[in-house]
């Protein structure tokens, strides 16, 4: 349809030729009842609408359908403040489960002098949202430089055996924690929500060696737990035994006094009774010693052939 097109600011109105032949005054009315539609805008659940008036902030609207005065007078800004945003260091994804290699940023040097190969992803997402949008210009790149300056430090401050072991959790918290400082620092209005290292390893040229110290290390651990291990079951054992045998030969230190100690009683009431009728005493002991050794004696009697009397023939030998 044939007509004639009006602008506004960045608004181009299309106004036919049959309106044009209704007058001038229904015409403005017309354009400026448009106009004013224009400031009809919606905020959605995950944004804040950022107002400002002739280029400066003058109001933050939430969630809803709300209106501003139209352009030139006022503009809304509605950045997403719940979305979480991520940078990448040391590689970037390209799509379909694809990532590019940058190793301008992932090679980095450890606090001993050593070259690692660390990549990470960093999570964010805007706390204030006027300082986003005005207090510093590219919010990707600036995150990126700050994350990879961040990371460098933190690698700088530990050993290779800690960036590839057991110091990663540490790393990553420390870095999350200088990130913050940096982009509060610049008062960017950014929140860091978690910092995680996708890779840590040594370079590519010395990764083959690097397995062979790791495994070199590996099997030193194990000799050294199986040692522990032998260690802690023969020591309890020895002093097992160390303290049965002191307890045995107590006991045995015991029962030879005690026996020690009878045996000089029992001497002791002989010689009593020695003193008091030595011949008969002297024949008792002979008697009671040859009750209990003949017993054990073959013995042998023997005729004389003359008289017919017995010759006890004691085999001493005992045999």
């Amino acid at each position: 349809m044939a007509g004639r097109k009006v602008v506004f600011g960045d608004v181009e109105i299309n106004i036919p030729e049959k309106l044009l032949s209704i007058g001038v005054m229904p015409i403005i009315a017309i354009v400026l009842i448009l106009w004013l539609l224009t400031g009809v805008y919606s905020v959605g659940p995950d944004e804040v609408g950022v107002v400002r008036t002739f280029g400066k902030v003058t109001s933050v609207a939430q969630s809803g359908l709300r209106y501003h005065l139209p352009f030139p007078i006022q503009e809304v800004d509605t950045p997403k403040v719940t979305e979480v945003k991520r940078t990448e260091i040391g590689f970037r994804h390209i799509g379909n489960q694809q990532f590019r290699k940058v190793e301008h940023e992932s090679l980095m040097l450890t606090g001993d002098e050593n070259i690692i190969d660390a990549e990470m992803i960093v999570q964010y997402k805007i706390k204030d949202a006027e300082k986003y949008l005005f207090n510093f210009v590219g919010p990707e790149l600036t995150m990126r430089e700050a994350s990879e300056s961040a990371l460098r430090t933190v690698i700088g401050q530990h050993s290779i055996d800690e960036a590839l072991t057991t110091g990663k959790f540490q790393i990553q918290e420390e870095t999350k924690e200088l990130i913050q400082l940096y982009v509060d620092k610049y008062d960017t209005g950014i929140l860091i929500v978690a910092v995680q290292l996708q890779s840590v390893a040594p370079p590519r040229e010395v990764e083959a060696a690097f397995k062979d110290v790791a495994s070199a290390k590996e099997d030193k651990n194990r000799k050294i737990n199986e040692a522990e291990g032998y260690r802690n079951d023969i020591i309890p054992k020895a002093r097992g035994e160390a303290q049965a045998m002191l307890r045995e030969s107590e006991g045995f230190k015991e029962a030879r006094i005690k026996r020690a100690e009878g045996d000089v009683a029992k001497f002791r009431a002989m010689l009593v009774e020695y003193r008091k009728a030595k011949d008969v005493t002297r024949k008792r002991l002979y008697l009671e010693a040859m009750e209990e050794i003949l017993p054990g004696v073959k013995k042998y009697i023997v005729p004389n052939g003359k008289d017919g009397n017995l010759l006890n023939f004691l085999n001493l030998s005992g045999q």
